[in-house]
């Protein structure tokens, strides 16, 4: 049984699969590991052949997508320490042997390589990702999650087979990386980092900047939808009810105040919703998150959602049917109730809002068995 499961997941990359093959296998003879090569293919050229001949056991994922070659090749693997590496040769093979060596201390249960820590040499990562977009993506990643990694997008990586079973793996794409260490965090692994070089790739790349930054950014608003929408939905909210019950109460003379006031109340409001369909949809999706959020998005809380709802939207109807009344009583002439309309109009969107919002987020968690 092989003791090391070296998993390279490739979309051609040609070029360079067999140089990187090779490498792999010679750090694996000097440490005297037995080790297997599994590449995870979906190439249109000739990666898969060259990478079988070169010593490889190739896998063909059902789909595209980084995330879905690892999961192809987890499946696959038998050896007890795990290591995840590009196939383009801007990794060093060589970096397996500290990695490895770090798990078989037994102190560590997944070990990081950090670019950011060791040398990046030129050409090999632009300036948008070397100054910004990796920094950024990381500080955010070790706020939400109390973590201290220097490069959390680090493509080369190693893991304990052990460790990994508890890990609950299931994006497709680049996010992959981002929830690979997210759920190492919350499933309180131990972790370490070794400073690796990191070279140009050959080749073309495949990764598209701000797409794939949004990726990350999206998958973390998943495990922790309160920073992002939460808290400043809150804080729009209580500004604009403030400012437009204010306007309102005293005769509603200011409509440009009102109008700003209505418009923050259902922004604010608005993003509280997509807070919880977060919440929702991460429930759904098979994270457990423990806290109040998580109760208010239970069964028992749709039918307080639709009272709520329904509240509201009767509230806006008697109000606009109110401003109806008034503009029939004079004659459908010039009537000066413009701030009663507008007030009939928010409490309206707000009320239907919340109906609808309370119905969609019943249905994404009714195959988690969040209902029962």
């Amino acid at each position: 049984m092989p003791q090391v499961s070296l998993i390279i997941p490739t979309r051609n990359e040609a070029e360079t699969i067999c140089e990187c093959i090779q490498r792999a296998q010679q750090v694996l003879k000097e440490t005297g590991l037995v080790g297997e090569i599994l590449v995870a293919d979906s190439s249109s050229d000739e990666t898969a052949r060259i990478a079988a001949s070169c010593g490889a056991k190739v896998i063909k994922p059902q789909k595209l997508g980084y995330g879905n070659a690892y999961l192809a090749g987890f499946e696959q693997a038998e050896g007890e320490y795990l290591v995840l590496m590009d196939g383009d040769l801007t990794y060093d093979p060589a970096a397996m042997r500290d990695m490895i060596a770090i798990l078989q201390s037994g102190n560590y249960d997944m070990v990081m390589g950090s670019r950011l820590k060791g040398e990046i040499l030129p050409g090999a990562m632009p300036a948008l990702h070397r100054y910004i977009g990796n920094p950024v993506l990381t500080w955010i990643l070790n706020k939400l999650f109390s973590s201290s990694i220097s490069d959390a997008h680090c493509g080369l990586r190693a893991i304990k087979k052990d460790a990994l079973k508890k890990l609950n793996l299931r994006s497709g794409g680049m996010e992959f990386a981002s929830e690979m260490l997210i759920e190492a965090v919350c499933k309180d692994l131990r972790i370490a980092e070794v400073p690796i070089t990191y070279s140009p790739r050959r080749g073309e790349s495949k990764l598209n900047s701000f797409t794939d930054g949004w990726r990350h950014v999206r998958f973390m608003m998943l495990y922790r939808p309160a920073p992002f929408l939460l808290a400043p939905g809150l804080l729009a909210l209580l500004f604009g009810l403030a400012l437009s019950a204010g306007v309102y109460l005293q005769g509603g003379s200011r409509m440009h105040s009102l109008i700003l006031g209505g418009l923050l109340l259902i922004i604010g409001y608005q993003m509280l919703l997509a807070g919880l369909y977060f919440e929702a949809f991460g429930a759904s999706y098979g994270l457990s998150r423990p806290g109040r959020i998580k109760k208010m998005i239970s069964y028992h809380s749709l039918e307080k959602e639709l009272f709520i709802g329904m509240i509201l939207l009767a509230a806006g109807v008697l109000l606009g049917l109110k401003v109806m009344l008034s503009w029939g009583i004079s004659g459908f002439g010039e009537l000066d109730a413009a701030s009663s309309a507008m007030m009939a109009m928010i409490f309206s969107i707000l009320g239907i809002q919340t109906i609808f919002s309370g119905m969609f987020m019943s249905l994404l968690l009714l195959n988690n068995g969040q209902q029962d």
